[in-house]
């Protein structure tokens, strides 16, 4: 396997707009993010992924863009942008932009442009189409909710906009659409930075004709993944990209694909293959969802979390690459979903801090996690500010069988504004994110949970992240080495090895709130052992053979064979 500098990295995701303030209008900034470099210096990180800073009216927090080379006005200037950068590489650390390029802002000059008549050269950048019997031209549902068509009085046709409708698709069959986004990729690239992230990429090839999905009784659209998701042209579009574009920059990429499968991901990241480095794959954060979807709540089998984690191990070794994440922006707080945010908030965030980074794939850390920010209950949901959450809510209260807290239960579980509350830098106001009024509210736990109180505690959550990214620095074998599970069939551990030539790692981790018995399978063989770390006090001399583990412990051992 090739040794590559982004495999060895550690990522930290911010999202700018919660991470920090530097100018109290209650909106971080890109100022607000230079000033805490320092931090994320002093923690390890390697490569800054920033969620999208472009010009946009911010109908979805940024992710509707409608000018791909300007800075939104409420993250500052470009000249801000420029000195981030350059702060940036000082330190060391490198910037991965957030590329999106599935969809625009209506308010993009290219959709005001093609949405002025049907005959503007600008109007095959994007999916129009008449309406069919009175109705939408296909059935697909948006990822929003409602139709995924938005009816246009003024040329009385309909576009497409798998998201909000202030989202409409680009249509990547159009050689002029592909060859002005690999022109904005050269713009930021020849700026210096070192990578994208690509947010839906998976959508840009849809089948042609765009097909209904298949119909569900009692619902008017449903999903249309089928004809847009890992598309007819998919592969082609991406080794274009990586021949125009990627191929001629020493940098990291990764795909966000929903839907994509082991097999899909082989394709997609195969060393050969010329396309992208890794992938975001969904399938461990949907197994908590049931069969009607994300807020459908149901518990996390522990088995099939295993089961899903290996398959991805142990699928990509040797072929393509993984990223590790248990939450971003887009995902409730990990210590939350698959921790224990109240007994054990400390030791269940260590624990699974140590699970994500002794895997094989590049580790990323959302703004917070370090710190084992929680979910959020807000008490009202005009205290909400996510889209998808708002337009779920007004669906759901209109059905017969939702009621007001039902709804809210899924949104205090699953909601994106649990991982968009503000940063909490100490126990002053507003958690120190603001001197004004925070654009959404903080966390009221931040006189609790805070980075100003971390810092100065060597037994706090961050200073074991920081542990966690040193020992990464020092081993190749956190990097590069094989993982196997062992203990497939227990209840409660989940254990594994790294391998690497002669060397062995074994990492032992209980997921459970209760004591739990850990017995070495016996094909294990060892001379001497080394505790590298723990979350609980342990005595490295202790014999290993059977250890009853304390509620989510979690130890690494290097074995000497």
């Amino acid at each position: 396997m090739e040794k590559s500098w982004w495999k060895e990295s550690v990522v930290y995701q911010i999202y700018p707009r919660s991470f920090n303030d530097s100018n109290g209008d209650g909106i971080g900034d890109l100022k607000g993010i230079t000033n805490k470099l320092d931090y994320l210096k002093e923690l390890g990180i390697d490569v800054i992924w920033l969620s999208p800073v472009y010009q946009s009216p911010n109908d979805d927090n940024g992710y509707d863009i409608s000018d791909y080379r300007a800075i939104m006005d409420e993250f500052g200037t470009m000249a801000d942008f420029d000195e981030l950068l350059s702060e940036m590489h000082q330190r060391g650390m490198k910037l991965m932009m957030d590329l999106v390029v599935n969809h625009t802002s209506d308010e993009h000059e290219w959709f005001k442009q093609a949405r002025s008549s049907k005959d503007n050269p600008y109007r095959d950048y994007y999916y129009w189409r008449p309406g069919k019997n009175g109705q939408e031209p296909n059935n697909w549902e948006s990822v929003f909710s409602g139709s995924a068509w938005e009816y246009d009085e003024k040329t009385e046709e309909y576009y497409l906009h798998l998201f909000s409708k202030k989202q409409p698709d680009l249509n990547w069959e159009n050689r002029k659409v592909r060859e002005e986004v690999y022109e904005t990729m050269k713009f930021w690239l020849d700026k210096g930075i070192d990578g994208f992230r690509m947010d839906v990429i998976n959508f840009i090839s849809k089948v042609p004709g765009l097909p209904n999905g298949e119909k569900i009784l009692g619902k008017k659209y449903v999903s249309g993944a089928n004809f847009y998701m890992n598309g007819p042209k998919i592969h082609e579009y991406l080794q274009e990209m990586n021949q125009e574009v990627l191929a001629k920059y020493d940098i990291m990429t990764v795909g966000e694909m929903p839907g994509v499968d082991v097999e899909m991901a082989k394709q997609y990241t195969g060393e050969n293959r010329n396309e992208l480095n890794m992938v975001f794959q969904f399938e461990h954060v949907d197994l908590d969802s049931g069969p009607k979807g994300k807020w459908d709540l149901k518990d996390l089998n522990f088995h099939d979390f295993k089961a899903s984690f290996t398959k991805w191990q142990k699928g990509l070794e040797g072929v393509g690459w993984n990223s590790l994440y248990l939450n971003n922006h887009d995902q409730p707080r990990m210590v939350s979903r698959f921790g224990d945010d109240k007994e054990y908030w400390k030791e269940s965030a260590k624990m699974l801090a140590t699970f994500l980074h002794f895997l094989q794939g590049t580790p990323y850390i959302y703004q917070g996690e370090e710190l084992g920010m929680t979910n959020v209950r807000f008490d009202s949901i005009d205290d909400y500010k996510d889209i998808e959450i708002l337009n779920m809510y007004k669906e759901k209260i209109g059905e017969s069988d939702s009621d007001h807290q039902q709804i809210m239960e899924s949104i205090y579980v699953k909601g994106r504004d649990n991982a968009r509350t503000p940063m909490q830098w100490n126990d002053e106001n507003h958690g120190g994110f603001t001197s004004g009024t925070p654009w959404i509210k903080v966390n009221p736990n931040y006189k609790e949970i805070n980075a100003k109180q971390q810092l100065t505690d060597e037994d706090s959550i961050f200073h074991y992240y920081k542990k966690l990214i040193q020992l990464r620095k020092q081993h190749d074998i956190i990097v590069y080495g094989t993982y196997d599970l062992i203990l497939p069939d227990h209840n409660e551990i989940f254990a594994y090895t790294r391998t690497l030539g002669e060397e062995k790692l074994l990492i032992i981790l209980n997921f459970s709130k209760e004591n739990s018995f850990f017995e070495l399978p016996k094909e294990i063989q060892f001379s001497n052992k080394e505790l590298l770390i723990s979350n609980y006090e342990v005595n490295p001399a202790d014999s290993i053979e059977k250890i009853t583990l304390l509620p989510f412990e979690a130890r690494v051992y290097k074995l000497f064979i």
